[in-house]
């Protein structure tokens, strides 16, 4: 080879051609977040503060949907009464057993043209307690739980736990009780044994070094009285408490729902601030941002635009409150009932159907660059590139999922594009390592086209999930724009 052939091998202008290929046949997902837009960034932490009010006010699926209706009240919104006529431009909305939601926003086209829904999930992974949770050994007063949802049971033990609850007393009255999240709370604790004597522990699995049985909450330890002979006064001490505090008595807790969660407040992540950490993300992050873009619509709607919070999802969405309920859709008819202001035909509630459109805004598996090995990098979402729009979860051969459709994955896509909004795609890690799944795939079951779309989430189901902020911000405005702009004919 030559001299000058050599040269014009390497001669970068001979590489142009290629680089414009592949910039026009290649596509990537890239980091959102651009030093130089400080307005963008001023944006993205006004709203996640207000973010982080809604993870630390609504711990619970009950106290969610409690601080949902208030802002929705705050914003316009009535509880919507089955026999009243609904126009274009009305805000309703119908909680569901104080555990779910529905809310709308009226369009001004026919509900038999279908609805735009956003439907979320706002329980999340938890301890409650047994029917007859309160007991003494040794000097200590405990309370027995039950894990709710998929947790890693090792995390929940030697930190700082609140107890949130609802109790019927003994006149028919109800109390809500909250203890362990303001400063001059107690809190609740699970112990874990000492490393000095953990040689035979720490040779267990991580899926057996806590067991169920085992996550007992520490809640006393000064008996009623210094007589000995008294039976269960250490016990007696915490029921005399409760009592005078509440009016509770040992019968109340055998009817009561009382969750366990982190007593931890949401916060700020890194030292550039550019996360949210907190309890709960999994699926409040989605539910919140959704409830916003509700709320937030301040034009004309053509399109009729619902917002659904479900309950019981960490546990396959059954139950009266879950996705799998048929109240949800109870609810959906009757909003079509009140719009049209007869009542419609089994045809018409059918094309309501058919017609309407749906995100399943759950959450996403962000990569996490620590566990690289349970990704598969190329299709990972990430924090820190938009919301993901994700095509199915599952396990295995792709178990348990809807697997949206091409059509309509597209559609989707390009709606954000039109409005340039940032959106990725990928799957839940790596195949045949575990799986998930989402309400996606009970929307589908009775019609609904829906696909889903989230924030991506890291260390997902801990106690201590965190998200990125641009992520959240930008999940906020893809809502939005579904809800507006979806399905709109010229």
């Amino acid at each position: 080879m030559t001299e000058q052939n050599q040269g014009t091998a390497n001669d970068p202008k001979d590489r142009k051609p290629y680089e414009e290929l592949r910039k026009q046949l290649t596509f990537s997902f890239k980091n959102l977040w651009n030093p130089d837009n400080q307005e963008e960034i001023n944006s993205v932490m006004a709203f996640c503060e207000d973010y982080k009010v809604a993870l630390n006010e609504g711990k619970t699926e009950r106290e969610f949907v409690k601080f949902t209706v208030g802002l929705l009240e705050e914003n316009g919104f009535r509880a919507f009464k089955p026999d009243e006529q609904l126009a274009a431009g009305d805000r309703v909305y119908d909680s569901v057993h104080g555990k779910g939601l529905v809310a709308a926003v009226v369009g001004s086209d026919s509900p038999v043209k279908g609805f735009n829904m956003i439907g979320a999930h706002i329980d999340s992974p938890r301890l409650d307690l047994k029917p007859n949770p309160l007991y003494e050994s040794n000097d200590f007063t405990f309370l027995k739980t039950h894990y709710y949802g998929g947790i890693k049971k090792y995390l929940w033990v030697a930190i700082p736990l609140a107890l949130h609850g609802f109790v019927t007393l003994n006149d028919g009255t109800t109390v809500d009780i909250s203890i362990g999240e303001n400063e001059e709370d107690p809190v609740f604790y699970i112990t874990d044994l000492l490393i000095h004597l953990s040689s035979d522990h720490m040779q267990k699995k991580a899926s057996d070094v806590v067991s169920g049985e085992e996550l007992n909450i520490l809640v006393g330890g000064i008996p009623i009285t210094s007589d000995e002979d008294v039976k269960e006064r250490f016990k007696l001490g915490i029921l005399k408490l409760l009592y005078d505090q509440y009016g509770i008595v040992e019968r109340n807790l055998l009817t009561a729902e009382i969750e366990i969660v982190p007593a931890v407040k949401s916060r700020d992540i890194g030292f550039d601030r550019a996360f949210v950490g907190g309890y709960g993300q999994d699926d409040r992050v989605c539910a919140y941002t959704a409830l916003r873009a509700l709320i937030d619509i301040d034009q004309p709607l053509r399109r009729t635009s619902v917002c659904i919070f479900y309950d019981k999802e960490e546990i396959g969405s059954s139950g009266v409150t879950g996705a799998r309920s048929q109240l949800y859709p109870s609810v959906q008819k009757r909003i079509v009932r009140s719009i049209l202001g007869r009542e419609p035909s089994a045809f018409e509630l059918i094309d309501n159907i058919e017609q309407s459109v749906m995100l399943s805004s759950d959450v996403a598996a962000a990569y996490d660059p620590t566990y690289a090995s349970a990704f598969d990098p190329l299709n990972s979402t990430y924090a820190g590139r938009g919301i993901a729009i994700v095509k199915y979860v599952g396990r295995g051969g792709k178990g348990y999922t809807s697997d949206a459709s091409a059509e309509y994955f597209d559609e989707v896509t390009k709606l954000l594009d039109k409005n340039n909004i940032p959106w990725q795609t990928g799957e839940l890690g790596r195949v045949d390592l575990g799986g998930g799944g989402t309400v996606a795939v009970y929307q589908a079951d009775l019609g609904i086209t829906v696909i889903d779309c989230g924030v991506p989430v890291l260390s997902m189901h801990s106690c201590f999930e965190v998200t990125s902020k641009i992520d959240i911000y930008t999940a906020y405005r893809a809502y939005s724009v579904f809800m507006e702009q979806m399905r709109i004919e010229d």
